[in-house]
């Protein structure tokens, strides 16, 4: 028999948090604006560093292609995105915020803030800082761009 506790498992925990932490959150995604959490997460690098094609934006959310051309679909039909073709290669498609969606991003970007604050809320400044420290090492966020 072994000792195992899925509790203490680090994937199961991350996972958990994750889960729990945003919950609340997409329900204002999905209440607001009818979008998916995929959706939102497109959206997002879209509001934050520009036009982008699918595979820019599966590289940095890590979300299978699949995944991102639905949300993308969903996100056109809304019409919070447009797709063009790129000068440079008529094969890949450059993603742009419609002014709707850039409206959406601006209004999620708030939420999310206060969102994000709520849940440090109980957390010193010094557990913060770790906690932000070691997830992101964990995510390696440092190949982002600024």
């Amino acid at each position: 028999m072994h000792d195992f506790d899925l509790r203490n498992f680090l994937p199961y925990l991350l996972n958990q948090a994750a889960e729990e932490t945003s919950i609340r959150f997409s329900r204002i995604y999905k209440d607001r604006y009818g979008m998916l959490r995929t959706e939102w997460r497109v959206l997002f690098h879209l509001g934050r560093y520009g036009d982008m094609t699918a595979s820019e934006i599966g590289r940095l959310s890590k979300m299978h292609k699949t995944k991102i051309s639905r949300a993308v679909k969903a996100l056109e039909n809304k019409n919070f995105v447009t797709r063009r073709e790129s000068s440079g290669d008529r094969r890949l498609g450059i993603l742009t915020l419609l002014p709707q969606g850039r409206s959406a991003f601006d209004d999620l970007v708030e939420v999310a803030e206060k969102h994000n604050s709520d849940l440090m809320a109980g957390f010193s400044t010094g557990e913060r800082t770790v906690l932000i420290d070691c997830l992101q090492r964990l995510a390696a966020f440092e190949d982002l761009p600024d």
